[in-house]
């Protein structure tokens, strides 16, 4: 449906009020599309508050997507700073386990939204929470706040981390 809807917003060329339509059908344009009407920047910044499951998880438009992002971004080798994982949003659901361990606590809070993780990823995960190098600090420290904050994370966890987080 949504690609449907795409060749009819786009019928007569692409529409100069881009951000003013559902996120979800940014996810059918390119950004060469999308950028007569702003920057790569700004178009995954909008790709990453949209619901990614419209696309499989391992398809190569979702694979594409995230190359792409990351070339918009420049981002250098495997390390993501705060800045770009904001702007990156849901797309740090596909982000291998090499980038989240170099990234450190940086993506944290986005994948904390993911419905699921590949076990590559789930490793990385708790790697970086038990290192306690991130702005939450180790699980000893943890608080309520801490636990909401991060709470999308909590079944990748693991008895090795919770039995460290306070009562």
């Amino acid at each position: 449906q949504l690609s449907c809807l795409v060749k009819i917003v786009t019928l007569h060329g692409i529409p100069k009020d881009l951000d003013s339509y559902p996120k979800d059908l940014l996810l059918f344009l390119s950004p060469s599309d999308y950028a007569a009407t702003g920057s790569c920047r700004q178009y995954f910044a909008n790709i990453g508050k949209a619901n990614l499951d419209v696309l499989q998880r391992e398809s190569s438009q979702r694979k594409q997507l995230l190359l792409e992002a990351l070339a918009c971004l420049k981002i250098p080798g495997m390390q993501v700073d705060e800045e770009n994982a904001e702007v990156l949003g849901h797309l740090v659901c596909d982000l291998g386990g090499e980038y989240i361990r170099s990234s450190g606590g940086n993506l944290l809070k986005q994948l904390s939204q993911c419905e699921s993780f590949l076990p590559n990823q789930e490793e990385a995960i708790r790697s970086v929470i038990s290192s306690g190098n991130t702005t939450f600090g180790p699980p000893v420290m943890w608080s309520a706040f801490t636990l909401n904050e991060l709470s999308g994370l909590i079944p990748v966890f693991g008895h090795s981390i919770l039995q460290k987080i306070p009562k």
